[in-house]
């Protein structure tokens, strides 16, 4: 697939650690099986989720206070549409790129994670199924 997104934030992508805070702490691997995970969507109920942030949209940091807003705004979508979020970061593991504020969104469908990625001008979103394989899904 072709993508406006350059090699290398593209490969800074698949080897960032998709971490989830919380009761359930896990880190998660662009297609890596995730044991964690698939317990996750059990215990949920439900056969995908989503990894997904409104942070430094296009890769472009935008600084700690407009980043906290557009999460607000995010967590604020989500329960609207009735989901629930659990808090997350995106860490790479040696690129100096500061964490990113997350969220890991149990039941949250490929179409709806693309549509959030979108509206908050991501260039990816990380989505599994019922396989519990984090998949970077390119949106540019």
């Amino acid at each position: 697939m072709h993508s406006a997104i350059d090699a290398a934030t593209l490969r800074a992508y698949r080897d960032t650690h998709y971490r989830v805070r919380g009761d359930t702490p896990m880190t998660l691997r662009i297609d890596q099986p995730s044991p964690a995970l698939a317990a996750l969507h059990q215990v949920h109920g439900v056969d995908c989720s989503a990894f997904i942030t409104a942070a430094n949209p296009h890769s472009r940091r935008c600084g700690d206070d407009a980043n906290a807003r557009r999460q607000l705004a995010l967590a604020q979508d989500l329960e609207r549409m009735g989901l629930a979020a659990m808090a997350a970061a995106g860490e790479h593991p040696s690129n100096g790129w500061p964490a990113e504020p997350s969220f890991l969104v149990p039941g949250l469908s490929l179409h709806d994670a693309r549509m959030l990625g979108e509206k908050y001008g991501q260039n990816a979103v990380v989505w599994s199924g019922a396989d519990a394989v984090p998949r970077l899904v390119l949106l540019r």
